[in-house]
Parts: C-alpha cells; sequence; structure tokens
C-alpha cells in the first residue's frame, strides 16, 4: 500500500496526481469539468472522482483522514488579467467551498494533515491585498499554520510559470523544525509576498511558518529539447501567415529576428500576441517574441491570442506554427505516456489550467514529506512514553 494518502481538488487532468508519485494514493478527487475529468479518467481510473461543484461535497465522501488535501482552486478572478472580482467571484470563490469542506473534516476529527493551495501570484496583491489576508485567516480560523512560497516552474522545466503555493499544517501535529526558518528567503519569499505577509492581521500571523527549502537543481532542459517533430494536431503556417506576425512585432523584436536569421543557427523560440498601448491613446495588438530557451507562461484558450506561437529559425528562414498539445503538456512536466485529449483546445486548457509536475514533487520531497515523517515519529513517541 501506499505510504501517504492525499485528496486532489480541482484537479484536472491529474498533474498534482503525476507529480506527488506512487508514493501518495489518492483517496478522492473532484472537478467541475466533464472535459476534464474525462481526461483523468484516461489517465488514471478515477473511481475516485466525483464531477461537480465543490460546494456540492460532502465529508462523508471522503473516506478516512488524508495526510494532504490540494487545492488548485480557480485563478480567474486573482489574476492581474481579470476583472478583480477576487475571492467574491464566481470561480476563485470555489475557494470557500474547499474551506467549508475542510472545516466539517475537522468537526469530524479528522480534517488533513497538510493542505497544500496552488494560485497565480495576482492573488497576493488582488482587491488590495485583502484576498491573501482572507485565505490566510481562513486557514488559521480552520486550525493550521501556512506560510507561502512564490516557484517559478522554470527552475525544473523551460516555462516560464510563477505560482503562488501556500502551504498549512494542522496546528495540532508536530513541529518540524528543520523545514522552517526564522526569516524568508529571496528564493522563494518575493518582495509581493512579503507585502502581502505584513498585511495580516496580528491574530493571524502568530500562524504564519516561514517554510525552507533548499535550491532546485539546475534545469537543464530547453524549449527545443521539448519540441515535436513532426508535430501533431498542428500545421506550420505558410509564408503569409509568418510574414503577418512578424509585422505585428515592434522594431527591436524585428531586429532580434532578422539576426536570428543571418546567424544561420537553428533557434527555437515562442511568440505571445499581446494587446499594447499604441502610443496614441488607444490600443494596438502586438506581437513578441522570446529565444531565451523557454516558452511563455502556458496559458487557456480563450482566443487566438492567448495561444503560444512557436518560431523556428533554421537555414536563415523563419517558420512559425503553433504549440502542440503534446508540446504543452511536456512543458508542464508530463511524460509522453499522458493521454491527451483529441481536441487541440481542450488538450491546450488542460495544460494551461494546470499544475506543473516537477514542482509537485519538490514539494513533496521538501516539505510535505518530512512534515508527515516528523509527524508520525512524534506519535511514535508518544506511544512508547504511554
Amino acid at each position: 500500500m501506499s505510504g501517504y494518502t492525499f485528496y486532489e481538488f480541482f484537479a484536472g487532468g491529474g498533474m498534482v496526481r503525476a507529480g506527488l508519485g506512487p508514493s501518495w494514493r489518492c483517496t478522492f478527487a473532484n472537478d467541475l469539468s466533464p472535459k476534464k475529468a474525462a481526461s483523468y479518467r484516461a489517465n488514471w481510473g478515477g473511481d475516485e472522482l466525483q464531477v461537480g461543484d465543490v460546494h456540492d461535497v460532502r465529508a462523508d465522501q471522503l473516506p478516512g483522514r488524508a495526510d494532504l488535501a490540494w487545492g488548485s482552486f480557480p485563478c480567474q478572478d486573482l489574476s492581474l488579467a481579470g476583472r478583480g472580482a477576487g475571492l467574491a467571484g464566481t470561480r476563485s470563490g470555489a475557494y470557500w467551498g474547499f474551506m467549508a469542506l475542510v472545516g466539517r473534516l475537522r468537526a469530524e476529527g479528522r480534517p488533513p494533515r497538510i493542505l497544500a493551495l496552488e494560485n497565480v501570484c495576482g492573488a497576493l496583491s488582488s482587491r488590495g491585498g485583502g484576498d491573501f489576508a482572507a485565505i490566510g485567516r481562513a486557514l488559521s480560523e480552520a486550525g493550521y499554520r501556512f506560510g507561502a512560497l512564490v516557484i517559478d516552474a522554470a527552475l525544473f522545466v523551460p516555462q516560464s510559470r510563477p505560482r503562488l503555493f501556500i502551504v498549512a499544517v494542522d496546528r495540532d501535529e508536530a513541529d518540524a523544525p528543520a523545514i522552517t526558518t526564522a526569516g524568508p528567503d529571496p528564493r522563494w519569499h518575493s518582495k509581493a509576498l512579503l507585502a502581502a505577509v505584513a498585511r495580516l492581521d496580528a491574530q493571524t500571523r502568530t500562524d504564519w511558518l516561514w517554510w525552507r527549502l533548499p535550491p532546485p537543481c539546475a534545469n537543464a532542459l530547453r524549449l527545443e529539447d521539448l519540441i515535436e517533430d513532426p508535430p501533431v494536431g498542428v500545421r506550420w503556417h505558410g509564408q503569409d501567415e509568418t510574414a503577418a506576425l512578424v509585422a505585428l512585432m515592434s522594431p527591436l523584436h524585428q531586429e532580434r529576428l532578422a539576426a536570428l536569421k543571418r546567424s544561420g543557427a537553428r533557434r527555437i523560440g515562442t511568440i505571445y500576441k499581446r494587446i499594447r498601448p499604441d502610443g496614441a491613446g488607444g490600443k494596438r495588438q502586438a506581437a513578441e517574441a522570446r529565444f531565451d530557451g523557454r516558452a511563455g507562461c502556458l496559458r487557456t484558450p480563450a482566443g487566438g491570442s492567448s495561444r503560444q506561437t512557436l518560431v523556428a529559425i533554421e537555414n536563415g528562414a523563419a517558420r512559425t506554427r503553433l504549440l502542440s498539445p503534446r508540446e504543452a503538456v511536456r512543458l508542464m512536466g508530463l511524460s509522453d505516456d499522458y493521454i491527451l485529449p483529441a481536441r487541440y483546445n481542450d488538450a491546450y486548457r488542460l495544460a494551461g489550467d494546470g499544475v506543473v509536475a516537477p514542482v509537485v514533487r519538490f514539494l513533496a520531497n521538501n516539505l510535505f514529506e518530512p512534515l508527515l515523517h516528523a509527524e508520525g515519529a512524534a506519535r511514535a513517541r508518544e506511544r512508547l512514553a504511554g
């Protein structure tokens, strides 16, 4: 039997499950989306998966006491690109459904030992920091001590994807001083996070922890290492389509592209289409390219401008196409045996909404498992003393 148990909320295609690995056993999973649930079941079987609103999940549907409850609750209302509804919004407000369930488990004497929350970094400043303060207050009132970390997936995969991870441990469990520190570490505690912590009320601050993490191993992968050749599910653009994309670039980006073509070297980059000020009080669509060996942050395909375009420089010429679905899930740290949805948008949305699996494994190695080991050792000492 696996060593640890977990619940996975807002489970998507089960990327947290992929990251935790075989030492962890999922006993309950939940997601609102039938399409994502289909991917979850295709990859994991999914007898433990319930499809529906988290607010409708009952405590008696969750077996036992889990070592971990993971919740990657929706980010749309917290994102800097969103409309600013924050935790009062319909989507990001799902956090309250998750915490209500935790409260019911607490009342039954079986709260998860660890809670892990993942969201965009906009959660730190949403509504003037009020949303982060509300998240922390709810964790404290639910009987947890907690801390937060900002981790960029680029440390593990060739994708720029900074995310906020809040890790809370049951206040009644054993302390693990080896994985906490007296103050912030700039590698994991950004200026925005420090500002958000400073806004916590005095009572909540008593439950704050500065988690200690080691430096990660250097990511040796580059974007070109993950390219699918030939690509499946996408086509290379014609010359006119590529020229139209280049025409949206600023003179600086166009010159960078031209210099790479003149070099004769093979380079792989990505292009995002964004809305930028036009200098005359209006806005215009602009294309921005990067050739630093990383993809930009994967996003859900709410429109053509949110899809990431691949650009390949070879033999003095540039070719472009959309990132393929397989390339997208490789950027999330998933292996090629991960089963993808048949439709492009469904596959890209699954990736864009997901959690980078190697980041989850890093947290399991350095926080979750040491915490649980410390707690287990403390219980053993209590049994011996008794």
